[in-house]
């Protein structure tokens, strides 16, 4: 008679309550906005509350998976051929993103017949005192004022850089730094799992941001401002299911939705507190797990938060063609083009941080057309639902050129992405580490650290 101990049954996955509770709260969230708006304004530090415990773990989590993918790769010139071709992408999609928005502003022409008030003026004024920084003060930026900082710092191209360092300088040293990898492999799945702590709080979190923003703008402030802000949501599905969606399937063969839907958790997270760095974790596990390597998801996935910015670049081409129509100068084609490419640069940045887009318009504006600044104060109002829809695009922008790029490169593994968008193998939604990728070189020493 046998006596082996049956093994015990699969732990269940409870997270999926997690997410119906998330749209529960949304729905909870819009119905105290509009029915007492005074309140609901009130809540609005809970939703800023959660975003920021997000926000603490994105640095950590960027620092550990570059240094461990950067670390793990044999030849640094792998590492440089993945940078590279990522931002030649990055480049060209913000390009197509720029244009697409362009044509659209100018046939729709959603600014004409609005009037500028004094107040709209000084909320445009006071956006841009916010966003105004030169291209020279972005680059310096990048450079932390220590080794320490970059991981405090709240600046994510900060973190980039000083983990691309310690990547390289591990390489170089071979496996006398095996055990340091070592480390950092542990210090991330511990990072991981207060992540999934954090996201518990998710609930409230979405109740109390959009609480806050509908009991902020109410109903009858977005109705003389509903074609621009229809038009923006229009523009950024078309460029995500024509022009990502027909680029991703023609280059890699991959089906947009069977992505989209594999992601469905994140850009629900992303839509109740309409900042996309709030996925920024959950993409990183989620793309290795579907069989991209580590380096080349700890390369582009934060390197794109910075600058592929295609829903960025759509929402400032059509705004400032809709504020120059609201103030009766319209741009020559010429203008929008200038215009459009300086505050491109200027964007960068800005990504994932809710309201960023509105200060880099107004900043743009100031450097450029100072006498257009007044004219931001019109989308104020809307400013926070259409931030809504730059996150979306840009999480999904992110999203396709992860897959791209691990494509051109031959950084990914076709079947293990093929089972997980067939819903063959599953995310480990309890963990939020991704247990399938295989460990890296130092993982061989795990033992001699227990």
């Amino acid at each position: 008679m046998s006596t082996t101990t049956p093994a015990p049954p699969p732990k269940k996955d409870r997270t999926h309550y997690l997410y119906i509770a998330v749209i529960a709260a949304v729905i909870l969230g819009i119905l105290v906005g509009l029915i007492a708006p005074g309140f609901a304004v009130e809540l609005k530090p809970i939703g800023t509350a959660f975003v920021n415990l997000i926000k603490m773990m994105i640095q950590p989590i960027i620092f550990c998976t570059l240094v461990i993918g950067v670390g793990s790769v044999a030849s640094a010139a792998k590492v440089g051929k993945v940078g590279g071709l990522a931002l030649l992408y990055f480049i060209v999609m913000s390009t197509v993103a720029l244009g697409i928005g362009m044509v659209v502003g100018n046939v729709i022409d959603p600014g004409s017949g609005l009037q500028i008030n004094p107040d709209s003026s000084q909320a445009g004024q006071d956006a841009a005192a916010e966003g105004h920084g030169s291209t020279t003060e972005f680059l310096l930026g990048i450079i932390p004022t220590s080794l320490f900082s970059s991981l405090t710092s709240g600046e994510v191209l900060q973190t980039l850089l000083v983990a691309l360092l310690f990547g390289f300088a591990l390489q170089r040293m071979g496996r006398a730094g095996a055990p340091i990898l070592n480390v950092i492999v542990w210090a991330q799945k511990l990072v991981f799992r207060v992540l999934a702590m954090i996201m518990w709080a998710a609930p409230i979190g979405a109740f109390g941001a959009i609480a806050g923003v509908v009991g902020e703008t109410g109903i009858d402030a977005l109705k003389s401002l509903a074609v621009i802000m229809i038009a923006f949501y229009i523009t950024c599905a078309l460029f995500v299911f024509v022009v990502l969606g027909a680029i991703l399937w023609l280059s890699t063969g991959v089906n947009l939705f069977k992505l989209l839907r594999y992601l469905a958790r994140e850009f629900l997270l992303i839509l109740s507190t309409s900042s996309s760095e709030s996925a920024l974790p959950r993409l990183i596990a989620k793309m290795e797990h579907a069989g991209v390597q580590q380096a080349t998801v700890g390369v582009v996935v934060p390197t794109g938060y910075s600058f592929n910015l295609d829903g960025t670049a759509i929402y400032l081409t059509m705004a400032s063609i809709f504020i120059a129509d609201a103030m009766g100068d319209p741009l020559s084609i010429g203008e929008q083009v200038g215009l459009l490419l300086f505050m491109m640069i200027a964007s960068k940045g800005a990504a994932g941080v809710t309201g960023a887009g509105l200060a880099t318009l107004a900043g743009g504006l100031q450097s450029h057309r100072p006498e257009m600044v007044d004219g931001v104060g019109l989308i104020v109002g809307i400013d926070r639902f259409m931030s809504e829809a730059r996150a979306l695009t840009n999480f999904a922008g992110n999203s396709v050129a992860t897959v791209l790029v691990g494509h051109w490169t031959k950084t990914i593994d076709r079947d293990q992405l093929d089972r997980v968008l067939d819903g063959n193998d599953p995310f480990d939604e309890t963990a939020m580490v991704d247990d399938h990728a295989a460990p890296p070189p130092a993982a061989e020493d795990e033992k001699a650290l227990v």
